[in-house]
Formats: structure tokens, C-alpha cells, sequence
């Protein structure tokens, strides 16, 4: 019985070292906690293996940094070991990282300012004694843990989340960096606010300042939503724009198609009749390259090119060609939004890939690009290929990639430089470079 009683003599006392030991391995819960809630808002997609390491790297960091590491010199190495972790785990961006952290940060001070003050005029004890008798600082952690994970309940029963950010343009990303940092900095007056004048400080002042707070973080991220929506308006405005130019052509193909078909059977008619089987194969040659005119038309379709980014880029080069008298015939067995690659490293080595083709193929008595992009199931990758008629029979597959090489006297050639620099970076993507007589052949392989 006196073992007991002193466990609890002990429990219920003040000392800041024992405090500090047994509410350390609670770092295991609030790990948990924390990734459910930004695994939730920003909607990232993880395995339980990668929720298994992060837990643990995150937890064993944070327990082993409170014995060696001293305030505040901890929290700020905590913080960026907790943002190097979430990309490396969760293969996220530095963006989301960073409000995967500031996220449940944020409520998990005002959760905590809110319970701490309600400790405080509940029971008519000072903030000192919450932080420093054991069995108060459980409690009240335990507490906070419980209602971040009732939050946590309702942001995914509600089906909130930050989808925003993977449309959002370098500007508006810069504003939310502004905003998280003023939340951060306004964060961090409240809890000194608590801190410090938490015996004077009256209930209904903490609530307002938290309902303050809170106000201003969804008023900042509603203005910030709207802004983006408007602006992946304006970005299906823009291919809506493409479509219909595509439609245009299209229409117009067919409207000829349908008032030559008369004469197109008149003509093979003619042919059988003569059993001149050598002008019908000619002449069916000629047919079916207008076909094949309709048939890349039909495929310049968001339906059929189902990434925004790609579909504007490809409909823009492919009426580029068209003006310059270049057939460019496309082929696309894949969901573009499954590349294994981010969509714009793929545009951007995608873009100059075909501007090259473009410039090389324009030279030409016989003008032809064919655009390939489809999956290699056998080898797990997939491949974007692109072909181009050619001039220069001599040039040289390696030296293109140089800086500052150019096939023209003017040498300002960098942008199969600027490839090879963005595929350094890339660890599961290669370019193949090849020619034959008639075709220059460039492949790019994507292995997933």
C-alpha cells in the first residue's frame, strides 16, 4: 500500500523532470494524430508502410531530442526534420510538407489554449502546476489527443481537404506561404498570451481570440480557394478554346469528306472498272492519309488526352504543325494523369521534344511527326515516343544534348541541355536518342 501511495504522491506533485519522462513516449499518439489530420485535409494517398515509418521516425526523433537537444533550438530542428521526413515518406511536395506540419500545429495550440484555460477556471489551478504534476500534463494531453482525433473524424466525414494546391500557380503559393507565416506568428502570441496571463486572462477573451483566429485562417483559405478556382476556370477556358478550334477543323474535314463521297466511289469505281489495281492503291494511299487527318482530330480530345497541361500543350503544337504543313499523326493508349513522373518535369522535356521535331520536320520535303504514348506492360514503364522527318542526316545523337549546340550557325540551341539537366534529377526516367534514314527518333521511358 505505501508502494502505491507513493506512485501517486509522486504522480500527483510537481516536478518538471518526471513530467517530462512520462509524457514523452505520448509523442507515439500525437504522431498518429498529427498524420491522420494532414494525411486528411491535404488528401494524400499512403500505404501502411508509410504510415508505419513515418510514426516511428517521427516519434523516436522527438523522444531522443528532448534529452539532447535544448529549447528552442529543439523545436526548430524538430521542425525540419518533421518536413524532410513527410517528403522522403510520403513523396509529397515542400509546400505540402511544410502545411503538414503548420496544419495540425495550429490546432493543436488552439485545441490546447481552449483545454488549458477551461483546466485552469475548472479546477482553480495555475498553468504552472498543468505543465508540471505528471498526472495534470497526462491528463490534459491525453485530452487534447482525444479532441484532435474528433476533428480528425470530421474533416474526413465531412470530406475536407486542400485539393487546391495541385492547381495552384507560383503566385498564389507565395500567398499561402504569407498567410501560414502570419497564422504562425499569431499562433505564437496566443500561446504566449496563454502562457504567461493564463491565471488573469478571462475565458471569454481565450475564446475570442481563437474563434479570431480560426475566422481568419478559413476567411484566408476560402479567398485563396476561390482564387484558384478561378484560375483552373480560366485554364478550362483555354482548352475549351483548343477543343472547339479542333472541332472546327474537324467539322470542316468532314463536311468535305461527306460532299466528295459521290466522287470518292465515282473514282474507285473507275478504278475497278479498269482493274487498274496500281492507280487504286495510289489513290487509296492519298485517301487515307485525309483519314488519318480526321482520325488525329477525333483523338485531340480531353476525353482522350485526359491531363489539362498536356492536352493544351499537345493541341497548341499540333495546330502550330498543321500551319506550317506538317502531318502529325498521334497515338495515346494511356491515362495520362497515371504517368509515373510529376506532370511538369513530363511538359517540360514533352514541350521541347516536339519543338524540336517541329523545326527538324519543317525542313523537309516530307513533313511528318508521330507522337506515340503508351504503356510497356512487360517492361513496368511507359514510353512517349516522338518521330520526325529530317534534314541533317549527319547530326550527332550525343553532341545535341551539349549547351549552346545547335544544328543552325546561330549555336543558341540549349533546350535538349535543359532535358538532360531535368532528367539528372530523375531517377526512374531515361531518353533514347536514335535515327534511321528516314526518322529521328526520340523515347522517352518512364519506369513505374
Amino acid at each position: 500500500m505505501e508502494f502505491f501511495q507513493t506512485i501517486w504522491t509522486a504522480l500527483t506533485t510537481e516536478n518538471e523532470m518526471l513530467t517530462g519522462l512520462l509524457c514523452n513516449p505520448l509523442t507515439f499518439i500525437e504522431a498518429i494524430v498529427t498524420m491522420l489530420l494532414f494525411t486528411s485535409i491535404l488528401n494524400i494517398q499512403s500505404s501502411f508502410k508509410q504510415k508505419l515509418c513515418y510514426v516511428i521516425s517521427i516519434s523516436l526523433f522527438g523522444m531522443l531530442s528532448y534529452f539532447i537537444i535544448p529549447d528552442p533550438y529543439r523545436v526548430i530542428v524538430n521542425f525540419i526534420f518533421f518536413i524532410t521526413t513527410t517528403i522522403k515518406i510520403f513523396h509529397v511536395s515542400f509546400l505540402k510538407a511544410i502545411i503538414a506540419q503548420i496544419f495540425p500545429s495550429i490546432i493543436y495550440v488552439l485545441v490546447g489554449s481552449l483545454l488549458s484555460k477551461i483546466c485552469i477556471d475548472t479546477f482553480n489551478i495555475k498553468y504552472e502546476i498543468l505543465n508540471s504534476v505528471p498526472i495534470c500534463r497526462i491528463s490534459f494531453m491525453l485530452s487534447t489527443y482525444i479532441a484532435l482525433f474528433i476533428i480528425y473524424e470530421i474533416i474526413k466525414r465531412v470530406k475536407i481537404n486542400l485539393n487546391m494546391l495541385e492547381n495552384m500557380d507560383s503566385k498564389s503559393k507565395l500567398l499561402l506561404y504569407i498567410n501560414f507565416i502570419l497564422l504562425f506568428i499569431s499562433i505564437s502570441i496566443q500561446l504566449y498570451l496563454v502562457t504567461f496571463y493564463s491565471d488573469t486572462l478571462p475565458i471569454i477573451i481565450t475564446i475570442f481570440s481563437i474563434i479570431s483566429l480560426i475566422t481568419y485562417f478559413i476567411i484566408s483559405m476560402y479567398n485563396l480557394s476561390r482564387t484558384t478556382q478561378l484560375q483552373v476556370a480560366n485554364q478550362n477556358l483555354e482548352e475549351e478554346k483548343l477543343y472547339n478550334k479542333t472541332l472546327v477543323i474537324l467539322h470542316d474535314n468532314i463536311r468535305g469528306f461527306k460532299h466528295d463521297f459521290n466522287n470518292i466511289v465515282s473514282s474507285i469505281g473507275g478504278y475497278v472498272a479498269s482493274e487498274d489495281m496500281e492507280g487504286l492503291k495510289s489513290y487509296y494511299s492519298q485517301l487515307l492519309e485525309d483519314c488519318q487527318k480526321v482520325n488525329n482530330l477525333t483523338i485531340l480530345s480531353p476525353t482522350v488526352i485526359n491531363n489539362s497541361a498536356i492536352y493544351s500543350l499537345l493541341s497548341s503544337k499540333y495546330h502550330q504543325a498543321n500551319e506550317l504543313g506538317i502531318k502529325m499523326n498521334i497515338e495515346v493508349f494511356l491515362d495520362l494523369n497515371t504517368l509515373g513522373m510529376k506532370i511538369y518535369e513530363f511538359t517540360r522535356i514533352f514541350g521541347i521534344l516536339l519543338d524540336n521535331a517541329i523545326e527538324a520536320a519543317e525542313e523537309c520535303e516530307e513533313k511528318q511527326i508521330n507522337i506515340i504514348i503508351r504503356k510497356d506492360s512487360n517492361s513496368n514503364r511507359q514510353l512517349c515516343i516522338i518521330e520526325n522527318t529530317y534534314k541533317d542526316k549527319d547530326v550527332d545523337t550525343e553532341k545535341i544534348f551539349e549547351k549552346g549546340y545547335s544544328s543552325k550557325n546561330r549555336n543558341s540551341g540549349i533546350g535538349l541541355w535543359e532535358v538532360r539537366n531535368v532528367l539528372k534529377r530523375l531517377n526512374n526516367v531515361n531518353l533514347y536518342t536514335s535515327k534511321t534514314d528516314e526518322m529521328f527518333k526520340q523515347q522517352l521511358e518512364i519506369y513505374i
